[in-house]
């Protein structure tokens, strides 16, 4: 699956806002979020730069 830099962008966006409001109902949860958002991000990042 080809995945553009818009999309990329888009997918970062839509998971930053859900992981916001995660954060704001769940505050302990934070820290795992992070890391998961963060491996996210390389993953994505990693897909667009190869294709």
């Amino acid at each position: 699956m080809f995945i553009g830099h818009s999309s990329a962008g888009l997918i970062i966006g839509i998971a930053s806002l859900i992981f916001g409001i995660i954060v704001m109902v769940f505050p302990k949860i934070l820290n795992y979020l992070v890391g998961i958002y963060l491996i996210m991000v390389g993953i994505i990042a990693i897909v667009a730069y190869l294709f």
